[in-house]
């Protein structure tokens, strides 16, 4: 048995597989939000911590997993969120910063206005956005009353998710290399905290950050009562940020395969095999695991806001009781009505990149109702994906001849026909749609040798596919419509 934990940005799924990388067991729970201001967006690591150890647990016990059976545990996580504790105590010494935080806009303009984007770019494949991890360290460094003195004496140390839960699992402190290529700090190319990127966000001392590991390997083991004291030495050996671990898991080991998985925000990733991929503006490069002595890159395009807009009608306006909804609601419109919504509610990512934006609705008259709210949240998430792979289009050079999709949003099936409609290419849907969680499993599972890396690229994994069946002049019209409303969007917040 193959324990994956899927932590995510709303919440912690884990999920048991059987030497067959069939689900046996899961379990899920969702976490509190915090948001102290506006653009701040914060989690609270110790509960992190409690509901992932739960979770899995849960999940153990529902796949009837005894003493002696679990033989590996691979991890995936949401990206470039910041955790900080005591490596003594194990306790938080602040809020994590989340990726969705935009609190380092400003120092972000600073930094690029100094000329310093061409550095980043160069290293670590990013762009200076605040959604990377490396402003957030920094502010955190400077706004947290002895921190500077604790990091630099010991007393305090940084990582993102994976690593707070391989320090809570096992007593390491360490990550690997797909989490490391997300904190802007971290020389993709040479495989090492970057001297020059560390000076650059504040001097960040390296001895607070984790040790870089492949994703495929030991991490550690788990210490007494961790999960149980049946399961007490059990390895973590595999770790993968979440759209990684998806495209892993998608089988996508072959340069020109890619995937997108719709999750809290949409990622698009291709497999670039062992060359770092050039990216141009709104396009990042960036690790797609690391194994043994070999690095495999990735092109990927980022979208902040697409499940969580969903959230955010149920949890902030109300006007859903669950996701499920938003598909009845949608298809009892025949269009939309003019009717878009950017859901720039963190800024927007790929290929705009634009930290100031803000959540807009546009089109709105007497006749509109939370239908129209609704289906112009779900044509949003496609919308996204469309700037997104036509960026990545004109990048690789290659034109997209299908779309493998994974995630929570697959389940919506209004959703993925008018993805489909709106790319006019087919989107073919994993049959499991945690694929983040599988990808995790199948890393950890060939570590210890319970999958081979064929197995894992010969999987057939299809649930659904959906063709496309809209006219060119009607998609045409929808997406430059869209891209009107993204005008409107665009800067808001810069005033």
């Amino acid at each position: 048995m193959i324990l994956a934990i899927d932590q995510g940005t709303t919440g912690t799924t884990c999920l048991v597989f059987d030497e067959s990388a069939q689900a046996v067991g899961r379990a899920y729970r969702e976490f509190r939000q915090h948001f102290p201001k506006p653009g701040w967006v914060e989690h609270d690591a110790a509960e992190i911590w409690d509901v992932t150890r739960a979770v899995a647990l849960e999940a153990l016990d529902d796949a009837g997993v005894g003493d002696g059976d679990l033989q590996a545990i691979g991890i995936t996580n949401q990206r470039e969120t910041v955790c900080v504790w005591d490596p003594k105590t194990g306790e938080p010494l602040h809020h994590a910063l989340v990726w969705q935080d935009r609190r380092t806009a400003e120092r972000c303009d600073e930094l690029r206005a100094a000329g310093h984007e061409t550095v980043v770019r160069r290293h670590s494949g990013l762009v200076l956005d605040p959604y990377f991890s490396a402003t957030k360290i920094e502010w955190l460094l400077s706004n947290v009353d002895g921190l500077r003195e604790k990091a630099s004496d010991g007393r305090a140390v940084f990582g993102t998710i994976d690593a707070w839960l391989v320090f809570k699992l096992t007593g390491e402190h360490r990550t690997d290399v797909t989490n490391a290529s997300r904190t802007m700090l971290f020389d993709i190319r040479r495989g090492v905290w970057d001297d020059e990127l560390l000076a650059l966000f504040g001097d960040v001392p390296e001895a607070a950050l984790p040790e870089v590991l492949p994703s495929i390997g030991e991490f550690g083991t788990l210490r007494d009562g961790a999960l149980g004291a049946g399961h007490d030495g059990v390895p973590v050996s595999g770790i993968a940020g979440d759209q990684q671990a998806a495209l892993y898991g998608q089988g996508c080991l072959e340069p020109g395969l890619g995937k997108n998985t719709y999750g809290t925000g949409s990622f698009v990733l291709m497999n670039s095999g062992e060359k770092v991929p050039t990216a141009p503006a709104g396009l990042l490069s960036t690790v797609a695991w690391g194994i043994g002595e070999r690095t495999i890159y990735a092109l990927e395009a980022a979208i902040f806001i697409t499940g969580a807009g969903v959230q955010w009608l149920r949890d902030g306006l109300q006007i859903i009781d669950e996701a499920a909804e938003t598909e009845e609601l949608a298809r009892s419109l025949d269009s939309n009505d003019g009717v878009y919504f950017v859901p720039a509610l963190t800024g927007l990512g790929s290929p705009h990149w634009d930290p100031y934006a803000r959540g807009t609705i546009v089109g709105l008259t007497r006749g509109s109702t939370r239908a129209h709210i609704a289906r112009a949240t779900l044509e949003a998430i496609a919308f996204q994906t469309v700037d997104a792979v036509q960026a990545m289009e004109v990048a690789s050079g290659r034109e997209l001849e299908e779309l493998r999709a994974d995630g929570g949003a697959t389940a919506n099936r209004w959703l993925m026909q008018f993805q489909a409609d709106m790319l006019g290419v087919p989107i073919a849907v994993a049959e499991l749609a945690e694929t983040t969680a599988l990808g995790a499993a199948l890393l950890a599972g060939v570590a210890v040798g319970a999958w081979t890396q064929d197995d894992v690229a010969s999987r057939d994994g299809e649930r659904a596919r959906y063709e496309p069946g809209m006219n060119q002049d009607e998609r045409d019209t929808l997406i430059s419509d869209w891209r009107r409303a993204v005008e409107r969007a665009g800067g808001w917040a810069r005033g």
